[in-house]
């Protein structure tokens, strides 16, 4: 994986939001939960709302949002 510049929780909330379609389903402290519906069935995940987010947990988010990290890095 080529080395990404890192992203905090807030800008990636946006992305997903703005650009997948994603919508904030709830917030529990400082992890916002996202929600996509689609024809297959609903897509979620969590983001934690933090200044920076690690790169292993970027991933994280993103596999759970099926979003490719590349796609992702062309918004940023």
């Amino acid at each position: 994986m080529p080395h990404h510049k890192p992203v905090s929780g807030d800008l990636t909330i946006k992305i997903l939001c703005n650009r997948f379609g994603f919508s904030i389903s709830r917030r529990t402290g400082s992890h916002v939960c996202l929600v996509k519906i689609t024809p297959e069935g609903k897509i979620g995940t969590v983001v934690p709302d933090h200044d920076e987010l690690k790169p292993g947990t970027l991933k994280g988010v993103l596999k759970l949002a099926k979003v490719d990290i590349d796609d992702f890095y062309r918004f940023v």
